[in-house]
This record gives structure tokens, sequence and C-alpha cells, in this order.
């Protein structure tokens, strides 16, 4: 089953981009998040983060409001649109502007937001080329694997050892 474009979900052969950075397998990514529309951080892991100077709750607060900021600045930048709205007026996903990556001297952060309103964040190596379609594939993994699952209970955190497991395999070639 497919919900973005591209090929159906088969778990023994992801999609995985080309190389995009030099280093050995698995050096890319550093960490993912991934929210509900509400805010909630129902999945975070990380792979390479030697510094943590936060606790995970104002972690992941400070990167929902990252996203929540960055999405209303794009779209009241949008020079497009005649309608601006508010500063921080939260927009439905896939209504105006958004953005899909920013980079940093150490980290480019690439972000996706599904039609039913879940986030997904992926920190990796700044010289990593688009990662669009990997976010959708992960995506994709989120719903074969969590979603469909019957004891998964909406709004709760990610417990799937399938998922973690799969998205673990997948991240690691993406270097």
């Amino acid at each position: 089953m497919q919900f973005f474009g591209g090929s159906d979900i088969s778990p023994a052969s992801p999609a995985v981009p080309p190389s995009t950075t030099t280093g050995g397998p698995g050096n890319n990514a550093n960490m993912i998040y991934i929210f509900n529309r509400n805010g909630v951080c129902l999945l975070y892991r990380e792979w390479n983060r030697p510094l943590r100077t936060l606790d995970s709750n104002q972690d992941h607060k400070l990167m929902f409001g990252l996203l929540f900021s960055l999405k209303s600045l794009t779209a009241k930048m949008d020079p497009s649109s005649g309608d601006k709205g508010n500063l921080g007026v939260p927009q439905l996903p896939g209504q105006g502007c958004s953005f899909h990556s920013f980079r940093t001297n150490t980290y480019k952060l690439s972000f996706m937001e599904s039609p039913s309103g879940i986030k997904i964040i992926l920190v990796t190596h700044p010289k990593t080329s688009d990662l669009r379609e990997s976010l959708k594939y992960i995506y994709n993994l989120y719903v074969e694997y969590v979603v469909k699952n019957p004891l998964y209970s909406p709004g709760s955190p990610i417990r799937s050892e399938l998922f973690n497991t799969t998205l673990d395999q997948y991240v690691r070639g993406l270097g």
C-alpha cells in the first residue's frame, strides 16, 4: 500500500537514496522525531547525538515550537498568496507555503507533514541531499507498522519493535 508517490512498501527492500555524504553507512542521521497534529511526540530516536543539553520534554517542545514557527513564517512570507493570515495561526496540512528543510553548519533538518497532520523530522549531516522521498518512505513505514496495528491506540507513543527495527535499518542505509 502506498500513501505518497513512489513504490509500494516492501520491508525487505526499502528505497534507499544514493549516498549523499562522505563517511560510512549510518553516519548521516542524527535523530528523528514524529509528532501528531497536537504536538505530542510519538517517537524520538537518536543515532548520532553526542551532546544532550535538554531533558526530553524540553527538547520535544523546542522542536515542535520551531516547526510551528517556521511553518507560520513561511506562510507569512509566501509571495504568491494575497491572504497572509496572522503570524502564529496554525494552517491545515498542505495549506499555503511550506518548508522542507534547512541547513546549518553542523546539521540539516528535513521536515514532512502528512495530510493527517503527522510531522516527521529527520536531522542529518549538513551535506545530505534532499530527503523528501525518504521522509515519505518513513511515513509509509509508520502507516504500515503502527497505524495498521490493531494494538496501537492513536496518539500514544510508538512502541512497535518491527517499526523501530525497520526504521533503524533504513536510516543506516541513508549513508
